[in-house]
């Protein structure tokens, strides 16, 4: 299967991964066939693209890190959570927020262990997110992405769970914030972004004086937009005193909202994003957490179509830890007439073609 974005998504195409719609529930099943009306929803929800099955692309495995019913059950208890910190009466539903916290921590332990069990794969999924529900989404791959991170880092289980647990609650603090100034579909003004830059510490404070969670989880939820020159917030700490956990979900944070369509922009590639994380080492983000980072997360996902600068054509076959800038390829066309006869090429032996991801319908 490869990823075709919405824009290039066409009736009669075969779908290549369950579809789920803002309520979590599935919508459409894999090799469905996509239909006028099916596509009239897929527009509704504002998916930045689909997988599918075709041709072209029909060898192709692309793995999961974690099992779609375990992902769509995190989304809907941390969006459960998140609107019950909203209520105003607290008092009332403190008792349903702890209930949605312990299912929070089972949840984590699951993904934990699906991730653990698949670690020497890198990430090759683009990822599909209901446009309106973004903050949930974004909550729980930040946690998967900043798993992966730690378990590279030879994190044990419980830290692990931990630095999942901080992750997935990372923009709690969000729900304090003015409506107006979250939804704001343009730049922030000077003040509103002082204001929206409480959000780590109200969260913090929040999460601390309500669960009886690890100190090491709290100061994630802290840190996570401290920068690694001193120049982040809320306490401009620098380097190491940055909790390792702050860290790693600082550079998860920004690689998924990078890769992600908001009202004011559209999200980049992974290889963009990675090129700005890249190009942020030792000012945003420390070395070790980016070099980890380059080595999981694939710029080019498998079933991504490119475009080599030898004016080549193909698709993404396999990904490489120590080439991760540099897959395989399935070569089928050449300057856009179709080969005969497809082949793979290795870009690692091939260091002097550059790569642009392409349409491909």
């Amino acid at each position: 299967m490869r990823f075709v974005p919405t824009h290039c998504i066409t009736t009669g195409m075969k779908l290549g991964e369950n579809l789920y719609n803002e309520r979590g529930d599935l919508m459409l099943s894999r090799n469905e066939i996509i239909t006028q009306d099916y596509m009239a929803s897929i527009q509704r929800l504002q998916y930045n693209g689909l997988y599918i099955d075709d041709e072209i692309s029909n060898d192709l495995e692309v793995i999961n890190l974690i099992n779609n019913e375990v992902k769509i059950e995190t989304i809907k208890i941390i969006k459960n959570t998140f609107i019950q910190c909203e209520q105003k009466n607290k008092r009332k539903n403190n008792g349903i927020i702890k209930k949605d916290m312990k299912l929070l921590r089972m949840q984590i332990e699951n993904i934990v262990d699906e991730i653990f069990n698949k670690k020497e794969l890198m990430v090759n999924m683009v990822d599909m997110k209901v446009f309106d529900d973004y903050t949930y989404y974004h909550s729980v791959n930040v946690a998967v992405l900043s798993i992966v991170m730690g378990i590279s880092l030879g994190m044990d289980r419980k830290d692990l769970n931990s630095l999942g647990l901080s992750a997935l609650l990372h923009d709690m603090g969000k729900v304090f914030i003015q409506k107006q100034i979250l939804n704001k579909p343009g730049k922030l003004s000077d003040d509103e972004f002082q204001e929206m830059k409480k959000h780590s510490q109200l969260g913090y404070e929040y999460i601390k004086s309500s669960f009886g969670i690890a100190n090491i989880v709290y100061m994630g939820i802290l840190d996570h937009h401290e920068r690694y020159d001193g120049t982040g917030y809320p306490n401009n700490i620098k380097g190491c005193r940055i909790s390792i956990f702050g860290r790693i979900i600082a550079v998860a944070d920004v690689y998924d909202a990078l890769t992600s369509d908001r009202p004011y922009r559209k999200g980049m590639l992974p290889s963009e994003a990675i090129e700005y994380i890249m190009g942020s080492v030792a000012t945003a983000f420390d070395p070790e957490i980016v070099e980890t980072f380059v080595r999981k997360i694939a710029p080019y996902p498998i079933g991504t179509c490119v475009k080599l600068s030898n004016g080549l054509e193909g698709i993404v076959m396999e990904n490489y830890e120590e080439y991760s800038m540099r897959p395989k390829i399935r070569i089928f066309a050449d300057n856009g007439k179709k080969l005969d006869e497809p082949y793979e090429l290795l870009l690692f032996e091939k260091t002097y073609l550059n790569i642009t991801v392409v349409d491909i319908i």
